[in-house]
């Protein structure tokens, strides 16, 4: 990870960079599964190997998935639509606004803390042009005036770090995530708009909008991974691993290492095929 002047990103609202982390998500997905090892080897028996190295807790995951899904077909999607039903599109752009305006204070924190001094400044620039002119961050002007948004989170500032993403997991509610990013759930989610209000009855309203409005966002996503005839749960699982790494990176991950060559041995010639264990074949004479 890289500091100092980040590397100029192109506008993109973040309801698009999902849908296109889905996408890319599933196909790097599809070079990052690995054959179990065959029974008998000495290994672990092929049902108890995961298919994904970094989803160590698949079997209880893929619980956690299918309740969530079941929560969210009962209640969160119901409720979604009828809100893009009822409130009309201003009002909810003006909703979205306000919450992610906060995300941009929180942004300015994160890109000091890993030396990101130009996307402070930008996402400073952001939060007090939108909070003074855009009525309290209701209307988005600093980007309709050029000003991107740059957003950071302590989970990225870990990793840049170099604080390792850890296991996959899938939180009750609350989806997918990994180890680093669970331990930095809390704060990540403390800075909100609820700061501003006395009474938990009022934070409680504060945290089902913002809920309800960012399910409403992802109503788009949802029927484009409902329309697709893989597995949901290996698709949502390495699209939200490749997006998480993009946002490290900041769109530059690292190539991932080539796999040695079987055909070569050490030193560049060619592999011995001789079975283990037994000489290798004379000379014919």
């Amino acid at each position: 990870m890289t500091t100092g002047t980040p590397t100029p990103r192109p506008r993109r609202s973040w309801r698009a960079g999902l849908a296109f982390a889905l996408v890319a998500g599933a196909l790097a997905g599809g070079c990052a599964t690995v054959s179990p090892p065959p029974a008998g080897d000495g290994l672990k028996a092929p049902s108890a190997v995961p298919a994904h190295p970094a989803d160590p807790w698949e079997s209880w995951n893929r619980r956690v998935f299918a309740f969530n899904d079941a929560v969210d077909a009962a209640v969160l999607r119901p409720v979604a639509e009828a809100y893009v039903e009822v409130v009309p599109s201003p009002a909810r752009q003006a909703v979205g606004n306000f919450f992610a305006n906060f995300g941009d204070a929180w942004s300015v924190v994160n890109h000091l803390l890993q030396g990101k001094w130009e996307g402070a400044l930008t996402s400073l620039v952001r939060v007090t042009t939108n909070s003074v002119f855009g009525l309290g961050g209701l209307i988005d002007i600093a980007t309709e005036a050029g000003i991107d948004r740059e957003t950071e989170d302590l989970g990225q500032t870990l990793g840049a770090w170099g604080v390792g993403s850890g296991p996959y997991v899938v939180l009750p509610l609350f989806g997918p995530s990994t180890l680093r990013d669970t331990v930095t759930w809390v704060p990540d989610r403390y800075v909100s708009p609820g700061l501003l209000v006395d009474g938990d009855a009022a934070r409680v309203a504060l945290t089902a909008t913002n809920v309800i409005d960012t399910r409403a966002g992802l109503l788009q996503a949802t029927r484009m991974l409902d329309s697709i005839a893989l597995d949901r749960y290996s698709f949502v699982r390495d699209a939200h691993l490749q997006r998480r790494l993009n946002q490290v990176y900041d769109g530059n991950p690292p190539e991932p290492p080539e796999p040695p060559d079987e055909t070569e041995g050490q030193n560049g010639e060619p592999a011995d095929r001789s079975a283990p264990g037994q000489p290798a074949p004379a000379p014919a004479r």
